[in-house]
């Protein structure tokens, strides 16, 4: 193969090439060589979309090869590209590696000038047709090659069928298409100051680079990043002949899956438009047709498409997402792709192929992306609340959501970055739309069918969907909609139940989503396979309960000063700081000793047999206190008010000093962690006293119990040591004749760089690190958190400075490496030293890969991302293997 070759019939190609020819390309070439009925066409290779970047211009000799390959289709088609009497017509479309569903642009029916538009008029004997036809080539070359919004082509289109009173595409005559061309092509010369190209092949030059500049527009690129695919892929062009579904009754177009992409159940999902072009189903335009319709209106089409979707999914071995188009009773086959799906369907079809022995339970295991079961434990509509129902659209994609209605996506960005929470209110959504679903609660449009570009978009992300909900009229520009006599306007809170499909007015009671029978048999398998344990972050009893219902093996992290937040307990706790003396703070811990030893009991019996790692305070004192600005202006507002001097106001001038006096100028890095129970020995004792009395209690009741106590913030080796010693000190005195039936662990979170680099020197004090991957990662990179993702973060992954946010994904090059010290540095003197992290990054699947990758023994994340952990840790073993840990896994 030479080196410069870029353009791939698709008899040339395979499934195998798909990192050249895109996957549209790749399976295109597939379905011709297995001898399915596909149009001919060829690939415009990545190749050349990479070359066309780094010139800016088409590559050298790529445009004799498309001649070449528009040769091979006319020979195919007996047709004559820019012919006068039966012109061919050719499609081209985008094809990235990876699937990105309608992010790139699409240009149909070129090939189509004021010439040969009659030679077709005359070909199919139908002039509706052919000048339909070529109304939306104009359109779609406006706005894809000269960057018109569709706005402007859709307000002519209206205004048309207001003209001519009808509501349909297909009933508008033949010469209101002239005339709707005429204003078309006006439109381009006033807005692009261009005129539309009369010659054929300036128009597929043209088209072919505007395709290549799509895989840089705003969508794709927000696409790419939400779903982390390379922008170096580049994306293929596929130059295919025209079918057309839109040349009578005899025709159509659809897209079909061949599993319920919702549900995952085995049946024939879809849906198709009869006289329509493929865009017209996609986008929403119009509502279809459910697919078993088709077997009514043309059953042999029917039959040959359940056949051609049967051994499609057998071939490619997993359920797949197929667009086709009817001509003249005739079906060919568009595309063919690994369907999108909800998180609840890709478990059921993942189950479902293994007990059909199409996978193995390795390669379902690896399917799942685990990111998407964040989603399973999706909420639902407590059956008991009372709704406003107002009407009933398709239930495109489940789970339920309130949320205040907005009329476009730019608006639902504003207001999710004030805060708020949104549901995105659209006649149809389109490609340009994903800023706003990306950031709504769920989904709502008016029109368009369950695999619309609305219903596609959500199911991928999560999101709750409901589509074609003809009961509400939306008008955009007055930002409002109405359902039967009611208007809801922007603002205004409503609620979808994608599983229904019902639209509520209000806000609605949610309940939890249970675990389903497939989410359970993948965790089983992925237990079976994992090496890493997996725990959760937990701070009550309710929590850890939750916590051992989603399989964790232990708490990770349990942080105490959540406890100390309740309008019960405050009080307390700032009696303590605020107290003047050793005798007065004693007192106010005596107080608090048995509140916190009634949650530790709890949790205790809720994790009985399982370990659970207990982190001393570690906030500093002053974020118990009350907000010093509200301080001073109430004292504002006494002094005016009050004549004379109070013993309130007295008081009040006492807790602003005390709070004054506390003030740190970065409290991050002040009076916090182990240095608080340095300087205040007598808090972390009473913690440590409420510690192992729970356990001693649950000791009695026959509770097994493995507490493990973990000193935060060390920094030296001296703190680690100091504070152990008021452990075992404690511990010893508590438990007395019971410590040898309860072994108890002292470990240290690793959140500061030098602890990292000096773990030798530690780890003779610690049973086990624990790292806190947030603060490492704050003070690795020096950034604020609150305000470095306020502020600049987002600008940081768009620029390509940094390749995530690190607060998200474990950055390996600097916070990796200091952890892969600290374990190797660690275990040089103890060697069964046990590892884990337990900041947010324990739920993340790449952070995951790298635990299982250094070596660590577990990975510590929130209660209901413990599904998600378990199966990434069980994809890490199958990708990465065994690697050597210092203790036995898998605590059970």
């Amino acid at each position: 193969m030479a080196a410069n070759k870029y353009v791939f019939n698709f008899q040339e190609g395979n499934l195998g090439m798909k990192r050249l020819l895109g996957g549209k390309g790749a399976n295109l070439a597939e379905m011709t060589v297995v001898g399915l009925p596909v149009p001919p066409g060829f690939t415009v290779t990545t190749d050349a979309c990479r070359a066309y970047y780094n010139a800016l211009s088409l590559p050298d000799g790529l445009m004799k090869e498309v001649a070449n390959g528009v040769k091979g289709i006319e020979l195919q088609k007996s047709q004559l590209f820019g012919n006068a009497e039966d012109p061919l017509l050719v499609s081209v479309r985008s094809g990235s590696v990876s699937s990105m569903p309608g992010m790139m642009d699409t240009i149909l029916n070129l090939g189509l000038t004021d010439i040969t538009v009659v030679g077709l008029a005359k070909a199919t004997n139908n002039v509706s047709f052919a000048y339909d036809c070529y109304r939306r080539l104009i359109q779609m070359f406006g706005n894809v090659v000269f960057g018109i919004e569709s706005i402007y082509f859709e307000k002519l289109l209206h205004q048309l069928k207001r003209e001519l009173q009808v509501e349909q595409d297909q009933d508008v005559t033949a010469e209101g298409w002239k005339q709707l061309i005429l204003q078309f092509k006006a439109c381009i010369e006033r807005h692009a100051r261009k005129s539309f190209p009369q010659d054929v092949n300036d128009q597929l030059k043209l088209a072919i680079e505007a395709v290549f500049r799509s895989w840089n527009n705003h969508r794709a690129q927000v696409y790419r990043r939400i779903n982390q695919i390379p922008d170096e892929q580049g994306t293929a062009v596929n130059i295919q002949a025209m079918v057309f579904g839109n040349l009578g009754q005899d025709c159509g177009t659809g897209v079909l899956f061949t599993r319920n992409p919702s549900t995952g159940a085995k049946v024939l999902f879809g849906e198709y438009l009869t006289n329509a072009q493929g865009e017209d189903v996609v986008a929403g335009v119009r509502t279809p047709l459910p697919i078993n319709e088709l077997q009514k209106e043309m059953p042999e089409v029917y039959s040959r498409l359940v056949s051609i979707a049967e051994q499609l999914e057998l071939h490619y071995r997993d359920m797949q997402d197929i667009e086709f188009t009817v001509e003249k009773n005739k079906l060919y086959m568009l595309q063919t792709r690994n369907g999108k799906r909800t998180a609840q369907a890709a478990l059921k079809i993942g189950v479902d192929l293994v007990r059909e022995n199409i996978i193995s339970v390795e390669e379902a295991l690896q399917r799942v992306e685990v990111s998407h079961l964040d989603m399973l434990l999706h909420p639902t509509i407590d059956p008991e609340a009372k709704i406003d129902v107002v009407a009933t659209g398709l239930p495109a994609s489940p789970g339920a959501a309130s949320g205040q209605a907005v009329f476009d996506a730019d608006t639902a960005e504003q207001c999710a970055r004030a805060g708020k929470k949104v549901i995105l209110v659209r006649s149809e959504t389109n490609p340009e739309d994903i800023h706003g679903v990306l950031v709504a609660e769920g989904v709502l449009t008016s029109r368009g069918g369950m695999t619309s570009h609305a219903a596609v978009i959500a199911r991928g992300m999560g999101k709750p969907c409901v589509c074609g909900c003809d009961e509400i009229g939306v008008d955009a520009e007055a930002k409002q909609f109405t359902a039967g006599d009611r208007t809801i306007n922007e603002g205004d809170w409503i609620s979808i139940d994608g599983a229904t499909g019902r639209v509520i007015i209000g806000m609605v009671q949610l309940k939890e989503a249970d675990m389903s029978e497939e989410l359970v048999q993948m965790l089983e398998w992925a237990d079976g396979v994992r090496q890493l344990q997996v725990f959760a972050n937990a701070d009550s009893p309710e929590d850890a309960a939750k916590a051992r219902e989603l399989g964790a093996q232990g708490i990770g992290l349990c942080r105490t000063e959540h406890m100390f937040m309740s309008a019960q307990r405050l009080p307390i706790v700032q009696a303590m700081i605020l107290a003047e003396s050793l005798v007065e703070r004693q007192s106010a811990l005596n107080k608090l000793l048995p509140m916190q030893q009634a949650d530790f009991e709890g949790i205790f019996t809720a994790m009985a047999g399982l370990p659970v790692t207990i982190r001393l305070l570690d906030p500093p004192l002053h974020e118990f206190l009350p907000n010093l600005e509200d301080l001073v202006s109430r004292h504002i507002r006494m002094t005016i008010q009050e004549t004379e001097r109070s013993a309130e106001q007295d008081a009040l001038e006492k807790l602003i000093r005390k709070v004054r006096s506390m003030h740190e100028t970065n409290p991050m890095l002040g009076q916090r962690g182990c240095r608080l129970g340095i300087l205040f020995p007598e808090i972390y004792e009473m913690q440590i006293e409420a510690i192992f009395r729970a356990v001693l209690r649950c000791l009695e009741k026959g509770v097994t119990v493995l507490p493990e106590i973990m000193i935060p913030l060390v920094s030296h080796a001296n703190e680690l040591k100091i504070l152990r010693e008021l452990v075992d000190h404690v511990a010893e005195q508590v438990l007395l004749t019971h410590k040898n039936s309860c072994p108890y662990k002292v470990g240290t979170m690793i959140e500061v760089p030098r602890a990292a680099l000096t773990a030798k020197k530690i780890a003779p004090y610690a049973d086990f690190f624990s790292f806190g991957t947030n603060d490492l990662t704050q003070m690795t990179f020096g950034y604020s958190r609150d305000d470095a993702e306020g502020k600049f973060l987002t600008q940081y992954v768009d620029q390509k400075l940094l390749a995530a946010n690190p607060f998200q994904v474990l950055d390996r090059d600097g916070v990796g490496q200091l952890i892969e010290l600290a374990v190797e540095r660690g275990r040089s003197v103890k060697p069964k030293l046990k590892t884990g992290i337990c900041g947010e990054h324990g739920g993340e699947r790449e952070s995951i890969f790298f635990c299982h990758e250094t070596g660590l023994n577990y990975v510590s994340c929130s209660p209901y991302r413990v599904p998600l952990a378990r199966i990434a840790a069980a994809q890490a073993k199958l990708v990465l293997g065994d690697q050597k840990i210092a203790i036995m896994p898998i605590v059970s």
